[in-house]
């Protein structure tokens, strides 16, 4: 029987335990250093929303002091914002006007983007010109002739439907953004729907939908932000009518009446962005994959 003989274990060098935290620290540093800006700019963002949220359960005593960490957790802050009269008016409201608008606008655009995009006929660049000649139109140029019409002819200040019902009509920049993702589709898709015998709105709703449904979802969260955050819109035909305010117009009511209050604002604050905050988290993926994929073609 041979007898298999092994060396002894050498022991481990007494500076290889200061040699790699030295390189773990610097391994540290440099990451530090390559993400710095990135660093900086998430704390630029994230910050302010820290402060919002910490004053928001913060007693009325310590608000707005220097100290900015809660001395107790006042959770029952956004109970009282919850129960303010008309608040939950103005979620319904807001909700209305940003989700049947998200609604409306995404299925009056989506035609005209498909148009614009496949098929060729005269005009066709003129059009283009058109819809991106109302993107560069300030909305302060047309408000009075509209509130006239509106407001005037057809008596409808005091709600919202002034700024519901030109929904259905199409929006310039989210025909534009429909009509960029749309060009990225091959045509041969297309091609091969037709020879199958599918018309043309059967080759939109079977080939086209599904396979644009990142560049839908894109528009839909421009369209969903702006109307949630208007407050431009409701402020010229909504004032008059408490029952037709929104949150962002009926925020800063409550902000006037509440001045000294600031964790009360604070969690009225908290409360308006949260709807926000969760639909972008909640669509974060297809949202980046229809804005980066919009600009491959021209």
């Amino acid at each position: 029987m041979t007898q298999v003989l092994t060396a002894p274990a050498t022991p481990a060098s007494p500076a290889a335990g200061p040699a790699a935290r030295t390189a773990r620290r610097k391994a540290l540093l440099r990451w530090i250093a390559v993400h710095s800006l990135g660093i900086a700019a998430a704390l630029f963002f994230f910050l302010p929303f820290l402060f919002v949220f910490l004053t928001s359960v913060m007693s009325d005593q310590q608000a707005l002091t220097r100290e900015l960490w809660p001395h107790s957790w006042e959770w029952g802050n956004y109970a009282k914002v919850w129960h303010t009269p008309g608040f939950l008016t103005w979620w319904r409201n807001t909700l209305l006007y940003a989700g049947l608008g998200t609604v409306l606008t995404v299925a009056s655009s989506i035609p005209v983007a498909y148009a614009l995009a496949k098929f060729r006929f005269r005009g066709r660049n003129l059009s283009l010109m058109l819809v991106i000649s109302m993107m560069m139109l300030p909305p302060q140029v047309i408000v009075i002739p509209m509130y006239l019409f509106w407001a005037k002819q057809l008596g409808l200040s005091g709600t919202l439907w002034p700024l519901i019902i030109p929904m259905a009509f199409g929006d310039a920049f989210s025909i534009f953004l429909l009509r960029q993702f749309l060009l990225t589709i091959p045509n041969e898709y297309l091609d091969s729907a037709r020879v199958d015998g599918c018309g043309e709105f059967r080759t939109l709703t079977r080939i086209v939908l599904p396979m644009a449904k990142p560049g839908i979802a894109a528009v839909a969260l421009f369209q969903f932000f702006y109307a949630w955050n208007d407050y431009f819109g409701p402020q010229i035909y909504a004032s008059e009518n408490k029952a037709a305010w929104t949150l962002s117009y009926g925020l800063e009511s409550f902000k006037g009446a509440h001045h000294t209050d600031w964790n009360l604002t604070m969690a009225a604050t908290v409360l308006v962005m949260a709807p926000v905050v969760l639909v972008f988290f909640l669509a974060q993926k297809a949202f980046v994959e229809g804005v980066t994929l919009t600009g491959v073609k021209g």
